[in-house]
């Protein structure tokens, strides 16, 4: 008996051990009671691990668009229905298609029942262009060959999957919107071009089809016929393209030679550009979505094949001129047919840009400025500014030399070979010289040493400085010359800016370096340079050196040479036109410094009104409201101190006063680039109508690289500005052209 009970006592140890259940099996002393025990079965083995575990890690990986790792989590019998390769491009194709920018998924719920599980969740599809698509799954998964995978089919990507189908998105994109000056009229915008070209073996009339084409083209008979020249008699070759107002004027002209060498017209939609171009530099151009940069334009929902902005506001403005892509997302079957509509959005209408551009003002300063430099004999490029000082708005900006925005259209005729041509042009006609152009500052900088020279505490407007026409504080072998040979005698500082006396601003830079070397470098930096402004176009941020910059670059340490040089905007000293302008915005405005700007308002669009872009300031010119206003006092003899100004003879005869400063930065071994900045009217001016005008409304630079004299030729170009923007009549000629 005893034997027994030790034996039972033994097996049910060693089951509560193996099971670590209790059988439900009372144990008796009594043989015959032991002997009517039933024999116990034992349970399965338990499944490890937790199938919830599996199924949040499915959709992990999905989250992350990981496709590899959620096929790695399938279960063997799925895996072994579709490899990988396919796998990933049934998910990646899903993905793409519908334009999904990110999966978001919430677990509801799991169940286990032995060797299955289902995981249901709640997945949202983030999508580009037809919002958000949210499905509830069930995640079935099955416990084999000693691990839990997803039992998978298409239904778990989308319930509407199942059995094969598809998606489709058709896209709805809405038409590119206009750019426009202030008063709305078009500077760049949608519309047709119609296409001419011949087939050279058809032409039956060669005189008479070039006389027909000269007047439509706007080339002579000769250039034309250089334009095909290079074609066989078989082949179709593109000679230019035309308005469709053009091609409508010249039809009965040009309509007995369809057929006979001039081959049909075709008509495409396109961008267009007033004036062939006004304001190239600012309105930039467009063009097919960079390969660089599909794969963003595809997460803000492009199809890829639009047109979109690639310079100047063209891109910038790329979000308002483009709108907002609406589309429909079907379900396809396998045979193409539509099975169901999951999604549709209609396009948001685009808006347009209104710019802070006057059109015809922007056209004639290109014109003055283009002018100007053709005529002089030594001037090559330059760039003019013109900003309201009350608000910071571009009311002007031209470069020259300039290009036809159209050369960026690839189906344009002969593009490329313009293209091509521009870009290896090398006075680079693509770069914007008024902000993106850098050069030493010049004299005009001597209002920024002016300042420091003031508020370093050692100098007043009416401190005075003998000038000899040369100064020798740097040692008899460093000796400097004034530009006025004998000097300007005994003066005060004011009236160094006014006469624009350099070796007064030497023993300024000498005498702040001894104080300070960082002070003259810093009181730039408040003015505004060595850093960009904010304006909507790329512009460069130019360099104001201090003695930490010229170690990390140069290598060497800062000398009292540096400090004397960048007194007067020369060394290291670069700035831009644009940098320039904002400096005489603030001086003509009372000290306020304003970010400027190109763009005037938005147009109303997709249930959004007009909005007016703000005036955003800056912040404020380091000085005292009365240290300004003896600035401004100078500037103003400059323009018309017969005796002392240094730009005044260039002003005679003027109806407005003007203000500014001349500038005659060294370029060596080139010839100097002229400098003059200033502001209008810088006394009350009653117009012709009888407005009266009492307070400064534009600040100008005019910037005429390697041209000579500021007061000899920039001066001359701003009072033209002067002239057209209040169309003062009868206008000065350029003094090298009379």
């Amino acid at each position: 008996m005893r034997r027994i009970v030790i034996w039972l006592t033994a097996v049910f140890l060693l089951l509560v051990a193996c099971n670590n259940q209790v059988l439900p099996v009372a144990l008796h002393t009594n043989m015959a009671e032991a002997t009517a025990v039933p024999t116990p079965t034992l349970t399965p083995t338990p499944i490890p691990d937790d199938p919830g575990g599996i199924a949040r890690a499915f959709y992990r990986a999905w989250e992350g668009f990981d496709y590899l790792g959620m096929y790695s989590l399938l279960a063997p019998q799925s895996q072994a229905l579709i490899d990988s390769g396919a796998f990933v491009a049934r998910y990646a194709d899903a993905m793409n298609t519908a334009r999904v920018t990110a999966v978001r998924v919430q677990p509801l719920a799991q169940l286990q029942q032995g060797a299955e599980a289902q995981f249901s969740a709640r997945v949202t599809w983030e999508t580009a262009v037809t919002g958000n698509l949210t499905r509830d799954h069930n995640l079935p998964l099955v416990y084999s060959q000693n691990r839990w995978g997803v039992v998978w089919d298409e239904s778990l990507i989308l319930p509407e999957l199942a059995g094969g189908n598809r998606l489709a998105l058709t896209y709805r994109i809405p038409a590119r919107a206009n750019i426009y000056d202030i008063n709305g009229r078009a500077l760049a915008y949608q519309g047709s071009l119609v296409t001419l070209g011949v087939v050279p073996g058809q032409i039956e009339d060669e005189a008479g089809l070039l006389a027909a084409l000269s007047p439509v083209l706007g080339k002579t008979p000769e250039e034309i016929k250089a334009i095909y020249a290079p074609a066989r008699p078989d082949w179709y070759w593109p000679i230019g393209d035309v308005s469709e107002a053009t091609m409508q004027a010249y039809s009965a002209t040009l309509q007995p030679y369809f057929g006979k060498g001039l081959a049909p017209a075709e008509t495409r939609l396109t961008r267009l550009y007033s004036e062939g171009g006004i304001a190239p530099h600012i309105i930039g151009h467009t063009g097919p979505i960079p390969a660089e940069r599909a794969t963003e334009y595809a997460a803000a929902g492009f199809r890829g094949d639009e047109i979109v902005g690639l310079a100047g506001l063209e891109l910038w403005g790329e979000e308002y001129l483009n709108g907002e892509r609406g589309g429909v997302l079907s379900v396809v079957g396998p045979n193409g047919q539509l099975i169901t509509i999951l999604a549709e959005v209609a396009p948001q209408q685009a808006r347009s840009l209104y710019t802070t551009l006057d059109r015809d003002f922007q056209q004639a300063v290109e014109q003055a400025l283009a002018e100007a430099i053709l005529t002089h004999p030594l001037a090559r490029a330059g760039s003019i500014v013109v900003i309201d000082v009350n608000s910071g708005a571009v009311r002007a900006m031209a470069s020259y030399p300039s290009f036809d925005p159209t050369i960026f259209d690839p189906v344009r005729p002969n593009a490329a070979l313009e293209l091509a041509a521009v870009l290896n042009d090398g006075r680079r006609p693509l770069l914007n010289r008024a902000t993106q152009g850098v050069y030493p500052a010049g004299s005009v900088f001597k209002l920024v040493t002016y300042t420091a020279g003031l508020n370093s505490g050692l100098y007043t407007p009416t401190s005075r400085y003998n000038s000899t026409g040369s100064w020798n504080r740097l040692g008899d072998a460093l000796i400097k010359y004034d530009w006025r040979s004998g000097g300007h005698g005994n003066i005060t500082l004011r009236t160094a800016i006014v006469v624009s006396c350099n070796s007064c601003f030497y023993d300024v830079g000498y005498t702040l370096h001894g104080i300070d070397p960082f002070l003259l470098p810093n009181t730039a930096r408040q003015f505004g340079f060595g850093q960009v402004s904010g304006l909507q176009i790329p512009e460069s941020p130019g360099l104001i050196p201090d003695p930490d910059w010229k170690i990390a670059n140069v290598g060497e340490g800062w000398s009292i040479g540096d400090s004397v040089n960048m007194a007067i905007g020369q060394g290291y000293v670069q700035v831009t036109p644009l940098q320039i302008a904002n400096m005489m915005i603030a001086i003509a405005n009372g000290g306020t410094r304003y970010r400027p700007t190109l763009i005037d308002r938005l147009g109303a669009a997709g249930g959004a009104p007009e909005e007016h872009w703000p005036a955003q300031v800056l912040g404020t010119l380091p000085i005292s409201g009365e240290a300004l206003e003896t600035i401004r006092s100078a500037l103003y003899d400059v323009a018309n101190d017969q005796y002392s100004g240094t730009a005044a003879y260039q002003f005679i005869g003027l109806p407005l006063r003007v203000a500014g400063k001349t500038g005659t930065a060294e370029d060596p071994p080139r010839t100097s680039h002229a400098w003059f900045g200033g502001y209008a009217p810088a006394a009350p001016y009653t117009r012709p109508d009888g407005t009266l005008i009492e307070a400064p409304e534009i600040a100008i630079v005019v910037m005429i690289e390697n041209s000579g004299e500021g007061s000899e030729v920039a001066a001359p170009i701003f009072r033209r500005i002067v002239e057209l923007y209040y169309d003062i009549t009868p206008r000065a000629p350029y003094p090298w052209a009379r």
